[in-house]
């Protein structure tokens, strides 16, 4: 082989693959078969639990026509004649579905649980906003507590800090929930949780939320509501908190609490549905902070197990710390502060230690 010149070589590899043309085509057919059927296989799936979430709450209904959608699909593939016929017909179908789940209505008036019953609003006039119904709960235990809200009015030029907050459930570190925190320079904070808005009776599903179930809602509260609520009051799944400072500059910080309170009067105006990948606690906020997240990290697989999203804002160099991850990560566990004293007092204070 030494002794071939390049021209020769390649005679050679060409000769090779023509001998085996027809094993190649052969291949490529089954891979691109395999391919279209799984496809199909997925969207048949999807559609079939797609439409019984359509139909509900009519549970009978929405079981009979999902099963009988899951059952004709397979014999529209394997009787009609025509594979391409067949194919047509099964598309079409799926698109159907696909733009009914599209055009599910979301709502802003049902029957919501108390948390949740009160969507903000903010009303902006030059650096002045006045953000209402801020949520204020005055909690005895997680399901004990008197409601409370109140409206204020922030100077956009006194933001000077914003708080980048994970809290886990179950003992797991894959997934967590997030807040952000943004600090005034006379010591006012104003918390952003993006939540399910359920309405009362109802409970979050993990499959649910693929699915147009539950709508969204952006909670405005104040740090002694919704962090504390996790700190110090969920007994029955304790929540794990963490309160990271960032090194945004206060231009930024702005930018991103100007796009949240557009978010804000938009969900208060337009409802949204939550969604269990895509639209969630994490990537809903992230997508108003894009500002701490750098390009390279824009696919990072983080942003989905958003549990470890601190380390990624870690190794993006945004949180605020001359410590290695894991001793920033044990500083910023702040249930140690604050778990031994429930009441409100100073607790913003205590959470920044």
């Amino acid at each position: 082989m030494s002794g071939l010149k390049p021209r020769s070589i390649l005679f050679t590899v060409c000769k090779i693959i023509l001998g085996y043309k027809d094993k190649l085509i052969a291949m490529l057919k089954f891979m691109s078969n395999m391919f279209l059927n799984l496809i199909l296989f997925v969207f048949w799936l999807w559609c079939s639990v797609a439409i019984y979430f359509i139909i509900l709450p009519d549970k009978l209904l929405a079981i009979m026509v999902a099963g009988l959608f899951a059952l004709v699909i397979p014999l529209v593939f394997f009787l009609v004649a025509k594979r391409n016929l067949a194919l047509v017909l099964i598309i079409l179908a799926y698109i159907a579905v696909t733009i009914a789940w599209m055009n599910m209505p979301a709502s802003n008036n049902l029957d919501w649980m108390p948390s949740v019953a009160k969507s903000p609003y903010v009303i902006t006039q030059g650096n002045q906003v006045t953000v209402h119904d801020i949520r204020n709960f005055d909690y005895r235990t997680e399901t004990n507590f008197t409601e409370n809200y109140y409206t204020k009015t922030y100077d956009l030029d006194d933001l000077e800090s914003l708080g980048f907050l994970l809290s886990y459930w179950g003992g797991g570190t894959t997934f967590a929930h997030t807040i952000l925190s943004f600090g005034f320079s006379n010591g006012d904070y104003l918390a952003v949780s993006a939540e399910t808005r359920l309405e009362k009776g109802e409970r979050q599903n993990f499959i649910s939320g693929f699915f147009n179930q539950y709508e969204m809602i952006y909670i405005l509260a104040d740090e002694r509501d919704v962090i504390r609520l996790r700190t110090n009051f969920r007994k029955l799944d304790p929540e794990d908190v963490y309160f990271y400072p960032t090194m945004l500059s206060k231009q930024k910080i702005r930018q991103v609490f100007e796009v949240i309170i557009a978010r804000v009067n938009k969900l208060y105006q337009e409802p949204e549905f939550y969604n269990t990948i895509t639209h969630n606690c994490f990537t809903t906020l992230r997508a108003d902070f894009n500002a701490i997240t750098s390009p390279k990290n824009r696919f990072d697989w983080r942003i989905i197990a958003n549990g470890y999203s601190d380390q990624m804002l870690y190794e993006n160099g945004v949180i605020d710390t001359e410590l290695s991850f894991p001793e920033a990560r044990e500083y910023f566990h702040i249930n140690q502060y604050v778990s031994d004293d429930n009441s409100s007092k100073d607790f913003s204070l205590k959470i920044r230690h």
